[in-house]
């Protein structure tokens, strides 16, 4: 009889330590999938550098993932319109954005910051140009981007042409990406090109920049906004207060971007 207690009282103690282990287990496992929340975030392909830095910089704060999905505008609206989900939308320019509105995938928006297109030219400046104008001189070989294909090469286009000047500039290479320009700038194969702000900020050690005046520039602004189907629209509208928070604002402006609003680039 002592033997059949003193089993069962081992089989009991047992039951004990292993109940015991899976509450701690359960207490361990409760926090970790309560803080795992996720936002699923659509942005313009050219953002990456700076948005990857926001996102880790929402992430460590907030506990929350952001999956970012990156592309141009037309590959972004077509995955809006066949997935169906999401949480937040930050293509580089508002004219996507108002498509987006427009079919009802996204709603208000919030300004970001202003993407502006600069002539680069080679550090040292051999060509010596100095002003837009310059780009029409006969001796200055220029890079332009493919308006079919990126659009930087739209925006180029619309400035030469408001200048007055697009068909007197000598065009020697018309790239399909912008890294191409950013390359042929570099090795001198020409003289100047016209690129995005950001995308040669941190290219500075052997690109110069020269400002396009507002007046002939195609700047952009940036938008962002929750996506309609969203089913994490709390944490979707923290993130973009984030990201247009003071703190945001700086990794905006590291990456060359001018933050809105900001009167010098208002038209």
């Amino acid at each position: 009889m002592n033997h059949r207690t003193t089993g069962r009282c081992v089989l009991v103690m047992m039951i004990l330590v292993l109940s015991s282990g899976c509450i701690e287990e359960g207490e361990r496992a409760s926090p970790t999938s309560s803080t795992q929340s996720e936002l699923f975030v659509y942005s313009g392909a050219g953002l990456r550098l700076v948005m990857d830095e926001i996102a880790e910089e929402f992430e460590k704060e907030t506990g929350t993932r952001v999956r970012l999905e990156y592309g141009g505008a037309g590959e972004l609206l077509s995955k809006l319109e066949i997935m169906q989900t999401g949480d937040v939308f930050i293509p580089g320019a508002r004219l996507p954005f108002e498509r987006a509105k427009e079919k009802g995938f996204v709603e208000d928006e919030d300004l970001v910051a202003y993407h502006i297109p600069v002539i680069a030219v080679p550090r040292g400046n051999p060509a010596n140009i100095t002003c837009l104008e310059d780009l029409a001189r006969e001796d200055v070989k220029i890079a332009l981007g493919d308006p079919e294909a990126v659009p930087i090469g739209r925006a180029a286009d619309k400035i030469l042409k408001k200048a007055g000047i697009r068909d007197k500039v000598n065009v020697v290479t018309l790239a399909g990406t912008e890294p191409a320009l950013h390359a042929d700038i570099i090795v001198g194969r020409v003289d100047a090109a016209i690129v995005w702000r950001s995308s040669v900020w941190k290219a500075k050690d052997k690109i110069e920049i020269i400002e396009i005046p507002k007046e002939v520039n195609d700047i952009k602004i940036i938008p962002i906004g929750v996506v309609t189907f969203s089913e994490n629209r709390e944490t979707a509208a923290e993130f973009i207060d984030f990201v247009i928070s003071d703190r945001a604002k700086r990794i905006w402006e590291a990456n060359g971007y001018v933050t809105y609003p900001n009167e010098e680039y208002e038209t």
